[in-house]
């Protein structure tokens, strides 16, 4: 096993798709990722899609809403309610009998909370380079290479660098290129001789945290969310442009994509927590 100065310096969870999650301080890992990760999300009950802030002009909004849950996800019990805050400042427990009527009247558009996905999922998305044009939103499937039934738009789980961040804040240093923007998982720390992109050479590598063990499968290729607006983030578009200095090959898709990040695979789970140690086999 070859070590390389790697910590887990931050972890995340989402509890509902597309809205803002929760820092952890530790987390158990199943084979389906990061307990409690995106287990519930809005379905559009007018398209019976889920509510993906990958169309920003269906849902400008969604990256407003703050969701944690009412206690620990743990192994033994049913995924316990979530909270959630909306943009005004009021929160909504998902147990509430008018839970999806407050939703909807937040969203100005009719929603279901939901905590199982519907048959063949799928979300639009948004291409700003078709603005205008009919290919500008798209039907995406979701759950690739996640079990069916779950509300990840691919993989299970999402990895990226401090060594990313920093070249890509070197590159456009007018930006805010935060790790939030990105909706990582964990965020892995690296040290100052590791520079760049360096996640494109993780792939088809083992990454341990502990006692659990990740495959890194793919890079992480990226659409219009991280240019969003996310609290005190500005909307910026030249992220997207950014992120095109790192245009690699992605497996899944058989083709260059702009990426950042990679995806993983839960090959042992376990617990991980804060500033452990990462090394990479």
């Amino acid at each position: 096993m070859a070590t390389s100065n790697l910590s887990l310096a931050s972890l995340w969870r989402y509890p509902v798709k597309s809205m803002m999650g929760e820092e952890l301080n530790s987390a158990i890992v199943t084979s389906n990722g990061i307990l409690g990760d995106r287990s519930y999300a809005l379905i559009d009950l007018e398209t019976n899609k889920i509510v993906s802030a990958k169309n920003p002009k269906k849902w400008p909004d969604i990256f407003s809403f703050y969701a944690r849950y009412t206690e620990a996800p743990n192994l033994e019990n049913v995924m316990p309610p979530v909270l959630i805050t909306l943009p005004d400042g009021n929160i909504i427990n998902s147990d509430q009998a008018d839970a999806a009527q407050r939703l909807s009247i937040a969203l100005n558009r009719s929603v279901s909370l939901s905590n199982k996905s519907p048959k063949q999922a799928s979300l639009e998305q948004y291409w700003p380079e078709h603005e205008g044009e009919d290919t500008e939103i798209s039907n995406e499937a979701i759950s690739g290479a996640a079990d069916e039934g779950s509300f990840f738009d691919y993989a299970n789980l999402h990895i990226i660098s401090t060594a990313s961040l920093t070249k890509l804040q070197e590159l456009y240093p007018g930006g805010h290129l935060e790790a939030r923007r990105f909706r990582p998982n964990l965020i892995i720390a690296t040290d100052s001789e590791q520079t760049g992109f360096v996640e494109n050479d993780w792939v088809g590598k083992i990454l341990c945290i502990g006692d659990v063990k990740l495959l890194i499968t793919n890079p992480c290729p990226r659409c219009v969310m991280p240019t969003l607006a996310q609290g005190d983030l500005a909307k910026d578009a030249k992220i997207l442009r950014t992120i095109a200095e790192n245009t690699v090959h992605v497996p899944f898709a058989d083709k260059a994509l702009p990426s950042v990040g990679v995806y993983a695979k839960i090959i042992q789970p376990g617990v991980i927590n804060r500033g452990s140690v990462v090394s990479i086999e």
